[in-house]
């Protein structure tokens, strides 16, 4: 007995052959199901990629008095210190006149404003279309109609409100904005066109630039006229000074709106003027249109407004004609542009415009933007030009017999053509006797009717004062393995290393078991 214990001890060979092979196969599991588990923790952490949430629109419509523009704009979805940095990508101009025209009948106001809005839907990515908000700022004209009739404005208001019901973006709302923030708007978007507000450094990134100056604005509409500058030291008057920040700064400017100062309005003032001083009802000679140009206007035409309306005559019939023909005289012209301003109300206060109303001296650079523009390119001037040159090219235009301005301006229409010296002298007298400019200071403004493709006008101001209000979008990250493959990845593998860890330790202590098992009968059996 002795002897066959001694040659095969408890069977300890076929033992360790049939727990050696499944020990060595689990082991090699363990190790490479650790190995995938670290290889694809690696991969999915090292190799993921900070997605941009792409791109934002918003539409503005910029309702003035003499038209609506409608704009589209876009935006990096993750904004630069809480302001989106914005882009003009589509403009259309709505065909017929302001919104405020439609007083008396609001129901007609959408079909135009419909055309671009068509327009505006190939425009943006049609997913985005409901996350697509849509503001509608009303300016200067739409001010005089709610002074006029509340409701009337209301109503007009109302009828859009109906319209954006039926479309497919986020509408906003539409309201009627202040002359000051009318303003600062095109303020702000002068601005950040000429790259005051924010540049790109080498590395590709958004910083505030070292040392930039801001540009004045000064904008002319039609009903309205705004200027808007940073002043040299404190503002006195806390009432035209309005504060904000833009990309993290704080800003403090002065801006003041002259209602019933812009070029519709305040010829329409002169034209009553005229007819009042010449003794007849039905005729009278402009010095302003040119040279044997003849036009019938009617008393509404003339007396209609809000800011012609204290010159109605007593016996005022809305539909009764005049006639008014051109004498094209640029001296008489500017005598009859002077009696628009109020000079004497400053009383030689230094800080102080036309009509007693507080101004700060003008510093800097200036951008003329609006109807200061197309009034300049009319007289063959853009960019930067000396006062002598301004004065040079509105008395030869003023001069101009009225069969010659088809082959003088870029683009005729008789509207603007016929009001062109008007407004020339209007913008000389503006801003050399009301904002107080010289000779020395003028050339410091640009006249200027874009940067780029973006138009200079409050519409894109206002676009980028409210996207400090629209909240930035989270980054997307990119992952190589999609997350609910990577858990099942990293389960299925933990599991099987967590089994072949039992099953080795399992082996481990089965063998150890046998082994001193087999220790003890093999000294029983010795003795």
């Amino acid at each position: 007995m002795f002897t066959a214990l001694s040659r095969q001890p408890c069977e300890q060979t076929g033992f360790r052959v049939l727990y050696k092979m499944p020990a060595i196969v689990a082991f090699v599991f363990l190790l490479l199901s650790i190995a995938v588990i670290v290889a694809i923790t690696l991969v999915q952490l090292n190799q993921k990629a900070i997605l941009s949430p792409g791109l934002k629109y918003g539409i503005v419509l910029d309702a003035g008095s003499s038209r609506t523009t409608v704009y589209v704009y876009e935006w990096p979805a993750e904004k630069e210190n809480n302001t989106g940095v914005v882009s003009q990508t589509f403009k259309c101009n709505v065909k017929g006149p302001g919104i405020s025209s439609y007083g008396s009948n609001p129901q007609d106001i959408a079909k135009p404003i419909n055309d671009c809005m068509d327009k505006v839907k190939e425009k943006i990515p049609f997913h985005l279309h409901r996350h697509t908000p849509v503001y509608l700022g009303a300016t200067a004209g739409m001010r005089l109609l709610r002074l006029q009739n509340e409701t009337a404005a209301s109503e007009v208001l109302e009828s859009i409100q109906n319209y954006f019901t039926s479309q497919p973006f986020e509408f906003r709302g539409a309201q009627i904005i202040t002359g000051q923030e009318e303003g600062v708007y095109g303020w702000i978007t002068a601005n950040y066109l000429m790259g005051n507000f924010l540049e790109k450094n080498i590395w590709s990134a958004w910083v505030r630039p070292d040392g930039a100056e801001t540009t004045g604005a000064l904008d002319l509409g039609g009903a309205s006229t705004q200027i808007s500058f940073i002043p040299e030291g404190t503002a006195d008057s806390s009432n035209s000074t309005l504060n904000f920040q833009l990309y993290g700064y704080d800003y403090s400017v002065y801006t003041h709106s002259y209602q019933c100062y812009g070029r519709d309005e305040a010829e329409k003032q002169m034209l009553a003027s005229v007819l009042q001083n010449s003794g007849s009802k039905s005729r009278f000679e402009n010095p302003c249109y040119p040279r044997n140009y003849e036009t019938v206007l009617t008393m509404k035409h003339l007396y209609g407004s809000r800011c012609t309306e204290f010159l109605r005559p007593e016996n005022y019939n809305p539909s009764h004609a005049v006639t008014v023909k051109g004498t094209g005289d640029p001296a008489l012209c500017m005598e009859a542009v002077s009696t628009l301003f109020d000079s004497t109300a400053c009383r030689d206060r230094e800080n102080c415009s036309f009509n007693g109303v507080f101004q700060p001296k003008v510093k800097g650079k200036f951008v003329a933007f609006s109807g200061f523009y197309y009034t300049a390119n009319a007289l063959n001037l853009s960019g930067q030009f000396s006062l002598a040159d301004f004065n040079s090219s509105l008395w030869s235009f003023c001069a101009q017999n009225w069969v010659q301005l088809p082959f003088m301006l870029p683009k005729f229409e008789e509207t603007y053509a016929r009001s062109y010296c008007f407004s020339a002298n209007y913008i000389y007298y503006l801003l050399i006797h009301g904002y107080k400019f010289n000779a020395d200071t003028w050339p410091q403004i640009h006249f200027q009717k874009e940067v780029g493709n973006s138009s200079i006008a409050w519409s894109l101001g206002y676009m980028l004062s409210l996207t400090n209000m629209i909240p930035a979008e989270s980054d997307q990250i990119w992952l190589p393995v999609n997350p609910s493959l990577f858990a099942g990845l990293l389960l299925f593998f933990t599991a099987v290393a967590l089994l072949c860890l039992i099953f080795l330790v399992y082996s481990c202590v089965v063998s150890r078991m046998h082994k001193n098992t087999c220790h003890v009968e093999h000294v029983f059996a010795a003795e």
